[in-house]
């Protein structure tokens, strides 16, 4: 005989697949900007990640106040890196199969990117360690924190670390190529960094993966003043 099922919403007053409760809450302490004020907020889905559905009073420049409703994604936060060899004048990027870039038109989903993945429960800096290594097999050293973005904010929750870090034989560990378990079927990629940004816009198409290479270009490892001073 089967128990019958537990009285409640998942993710708001029983757990949901991953044990989370009180996902409805987010929100509504804030209280950092004065001309908004949240009203409700709808829990929508609660499958891997959250949807959210919240409704604010906005007040506009003109003094007016407004009910709006926004829709938000919720897949927490993450990192990505760079790896660079300077010497060699290179880049480890991958190849993986993205669904929602295949689904919007492009021609068969499979992006070059830099290494990058969820936090989950570390801090930035130990999380882009792990997928580095899980995706290149570079086990790296020493890490630039370059900077923190929203890439998305329209709708989607998620500030992105990046980072950038050398590599060389010294720092190869395993073959990489993501975690089969997760359903990651990664290619590594070694390209000359010259090739790579001739690639943007074309074969690279992926807005942290851009970010990065230009950043080493205008400031970073492969800049003229870095160039220069070496």
């Amino acid at each position: 005989m089967t128990s019958a099922p537990a009285a409640g919403v998942p993710g708001i007053d029983i757990p949901d697949r991953r044990g989370r409760t009180g996902l409805d809450q987010a929100g509504r302490e804030l209280s950092g900007n004065p001309r908004v004020r949240v009203r409700d907020v709808r829990l929508l889905t609660s499958n891997w990640f959250v949807t959210r559905a919240t409704t604010i009073d906005f007040q506009h420049s003109d003094g007016h106040w407004s009910v709006e409703e926004r829709e938000t994604y919720d897949r927490g936060d993450g990192a990505c890196i760079l790896l660079y060899n300077i010497a060699r004048r290179s880049v480890v990027l991958s190849r993986q199969f993205r669904y929602p870039a295949y689904v919007n038109g492009h021609p068969d989903g499979n992006l070059i990117e830099v290494a990058a993945g969820l936090l989950d429960d570390d801090d930035a800096e130990s999380a882009i360690r792990r997928e580095a290594e899980e995706e290149t097999g570079h086990a790296i050293g020493p890490v630039e924190r370059v900077f923190e973005v929203f890439m998305s904010p329209g709708s989607v929750t998620e500030r992105l670390h990046f980072f950038a870090a050398p590599y060389d034989e010294n720092t190869r560990a395993g073959d990489g190529g993501g975690l089969a378990g997760e359903g990651e079927d990664i290619a590594v990629l070694e390209l000359d960094f010259d090739e790579a940004l001739a690639m943007i816009g074309t074969d690279i198409v992926d807005a942290k993966t851009i970010m990065l290479l230009q950043w080493a270009a205008l400031s970073g490892p492969f800049s003229a003043r870095v160039v220069s001073a070496g």
